[in-house]
This record gives structure tokens, C-alpha cells and sequence, in this order.
């Protein structure tokens, strides 16, 4: 499990196909390079949860399936393309962001990028299902980073970006057409898997 906090911006360094996956190297920043990531190890890149398959110095192994590759923006990764990085959470540690279980459960796009001085309002558009699980005030993640919604429509969700998550993260470099990882709150998928048990036909009460 995650938070949705990001511990830092790694980059690919190798990305190669490997049947219907991909072989994805990063450059682990200096900061993670201390000895705890180790072999089989689970690791957030851009949100999503893979494991450590190789240890090469400073860089990291992944392997990215076809199932994941169709899930999120992973596929689209060169070398040179900066990624978020986050370790899953040891138990003794702070639940700082929200519940993060790295499971992206579909690829956005930047519509909007609105900038307030430093503050900037970052609008996405997604599956009609997900908007269907987001609520005003309630978490998100996008790219791996842990968000508060601040409105959602049909299609669509907004985000206010503080300075320093625009400067530690991806977020910062994102454009208007840009896609992006979401993996709404697990709440929000057990709230509507239990009422759509409960009412199968969707008919009222």
C-alpha cells in the first residue's frame, strides 16, 4: 500500500519490449539510493504498483505487463521521462496522503491548466465511471500524487496545485493533453460495487 505522497522524481534510463510488456529501467534519485529498496520489493511509478525485478547499481528493474500497459500511460514512457516515485508504506509509518493501493484504474488527460500566480488549477477528463466516484473535497490520485478534488462534472475533475507539489513531482511538467494515471479513492469502489448489489436493476427504492 501507498499514501500518494511522493518521495521523488526518478527518470527512465532504458525502456524496451519484452512480448506484449515492457522492460522499464529509472535512475533512482540519490535520496532513495540508501539501501531499503531490495529485490521483489513493490514501487509507485506515475501511480501505478510494480515490482523491483533487478537491482543495477542506481538503477531499478520493472516489468510492465500488457494488462498494466492498457491501464495506464506507462507505455508512452522514452528515455528521459521524469517519473514519480513512491515505497510502499512500512507499518510504522504516517498515512500522510490517503489510501493508495497503486491499482491505476484508467488513464486522464489534461484538459485545463489554469495558473494563479504561483497556485495552479489543473482540470482533467476521465471515464464517465470514475467521475462517478469522485465527490467534491474527497482524495484522488493522479500520476501517484494524492489530490483533493475540488469539482467534478460528468467528465471531468478539478485540483488546486500548491507550489511545492508542482516543483517534487510530475504534476509540474504537465501540459494540456498530456495523459495521466487515476486511481480514484477505494471508498468510492466499495460504496458503488455495494449499492449496485443491493439495487442490480438501479431502480429506486
Amino acid at each position: 500500500m501507498f499514501t500518494g505522497l511522493v518521495e521523488a522524481c526518478g527518470s527512465v534510463v532504458e525502456t524496451s519490449v519484452e512480448g506484449s510488456g515492457r522492460r522499464i529501467v529509472i535512475d533512482a534519485p540519490v535520496a532513495l539510493q540508501d539501501g531499503t529498496c531490495r529485490l521483489g520489493d513493490s514501487i509507485c511509478l506515475n501511480g501505478c504498483c510494480l515490482t523491483v525485478i533487478a537491482i543495477e547499481g542506481a538503477h531499478w528493474v520493472f516489468q510492465a505487463g500488457a494488462e498494466t500497459l492498457s491501464k495506464t500511460n506507462l507505455g508512452t514512457l522514452v528515455v528521459g521521462s521524469p517519473v514519480n516515485i513512491e515505497r510502499s508504506l512500512a507499518a510504522n509509518g504516517r498515512l500522510g496522503g490517503h489510501i493508495v493501493q497503486g491499482h491505476v484504474d484508467g488513464v486522464g488527460t489534461v484538459s485545463r491548466v489554469d495558473q494563479d500566480g504561483e497556485w495552479t488549477t489543473m482540470e482533467f477528463t476521465v471515464p464517465v465511471e470514475l467521475a462517478e466516484m469522485m465527490v467534491p473535497k474527497g482524495s484522488v490520485t493522479v500520476d501517484g500524487v494524492s489530490l483533493t478534488v475540488v469539482t467534478v462534472t460528468r467528465d471531468r475533475f478539478t485540483v488546486a496545485l500548491i507550489p511545492h507539489t508542482l516543483a517534487v513531482t510530475t504534476l509540474g511538467r504537465r501540459r494540456t493533453g498530456d495523459a495521466v494515471n487515476i486511481e480514484v479513492d477505494i471508498l468510492g469502489k466499495y460504496v458503488r460495487r455495494f449499492l449496485a448489489a443491493w439495487n442490480p436493476a438501479g431502480q429506486g427504492s
